[in-house]
């Protein structure tokens, strides 16, 4: 049943036009209101402000909350690339979600704190601000539910967020399993540098201990083994940005050694690609949904109902993947099954 609802939500992108096969027809889609927040938050005492960009479909009840990786900012999760095909935010608002796709601290238009406050940990804190603020309808449109997403470092935060404060109906894990392969992930700490040093961010003020990756690197470190797009790889590199080191450590922790994952009492949705770092030697096996299952359902608890999903034709950055909107049917089709609209 689960896959010929996939099937459905999958044929419902193409008619809509998702994959740039046709126009979508007039009044096809809901009616889309979207706008800049600036919610004010707390950073171990200290006051900080959270940037957001919510998109509302008329009638939509339940946002989905976006926390995307390190070295990237909201952009991920709406990447300007192809939109139709390449952006997450997009298709979500398409199918009746609301989406607020956030800047970390540190990131974005989001506040600049010192390096050292930041961590996944410190993050999560931030971001369950922001939640109780959709729930209450504080400086936000109220909703009633709440769908938690992580991207990478992103996720480990969400892991955090909804194993401590058991505040959201469902969380979507991507690009992170419990397990490193570090003949994967090598290279790309390799790639690294302070931010400070990057011509991109020199004069914004970073301090030491913000990373981002050389120019060049994002290929071989995020998308492989999917085909280079000129495109895909010019606007992630002219959209990348910077993290505080201490988020890699805890996401790192989380796998080995803190398993916060088995706190979330709610439904997950796991989501990989052939992601170096995260699958293969001493990692998850992502060769199949199932065999991702077995991998990885140790570390939830039965109450979350774990369902797995693998895209093979891309590495750690599912959403840039050329045929993303089959991952973005999925999680509708898991969304729907689970939370709803």
């Amino acid at each position: 049943m689960r896959m010929r609802r996939v099937v459905l939500a999958l044929t419902a992108v193409l008619a809509s036009g998702a994959l740039g096969l046709s126009a979508p027809a007039q009044g096809a889609q809901p009616e889309l209101v979207c706008q800049d927040l600036n919610l004010p938050v707390s950073l171990v005492g200290s006051a900080q402000t959270l940037y957001g960009r919510l998109c509302t479909p008329a009638g939509s009840r339940t946002v989905q909350v976006l926390v995307p990786g390190a070295s990237y900012n909201s952009s991920y999760w709406d990447f300007p690339y192809t939109p139709e095909t390449r952006s997450y935010r997009l298709a979500m608002n398409n199918a009746g979600y609301a989406t607020l796709t956030i800047d970390r601290l540190g990131t974005g238009r989001s506040s600049r704190p010192a390096s050292a406050l930041l961590t996944s940990f410190t993050q999560a804190t931030v971001v369950h601000q922001a939640i109780q603020a959709l729930r209450t309808g504080t400086g936000t449109p109220q909703f009633d539910k709440v769908i938690l997403g992580g991207h990478s470092v992103g996720s480990a935060i969400a892991m955090i967020e909804a194993g401590t404060y058991h505040d959201v109906d469902g969380v979507l894990i991507t690009g992170l399993t419990h397990g490193v392969n570090a003949l994967g992930a090598v290279p790309i700490v390799a790639s690294l540098t302070p931010a400070s040093l990057d011509p991109r961010f020199i004069t914004k003020g970073y301090d030491l201990g913000y990373l981002t990756t050389v120019a060049g690197s994002r290929y071989a470190d995020f998308h492989q083994p999917g085909l280079p797009v000129l495109g895909v790889d010019n606007t992630d590199e002219a959209t990348k940005d910077a993290f505080a080191a201490g988020e890699v450590v805890d996401t790192v922790l989380l796998g080995a050694v803190l398993p916060y994952s088995r706190r979330i009492t709610v439904p997950v949705m796991l989501a990989m690609g052939d992601d170096p770092a995260f699958c293969g030697l001493l990692a998850a096996d992502c060769d199949t949904a199932e065999s991702l299952y077995e991998s990885e359902a140790p570390a939830y608890s039965p109450e979350a109902h774990l369902h797995t999903f693998v895209l093979h034709s891309y590495g750690h950055s599912l959403n840039l993947a050329p045929d993303a909107p089959v991952y973005h049917a999925a999680v509708v089709a898991w969304a729907d099954d689970t939370v709803g609209r």
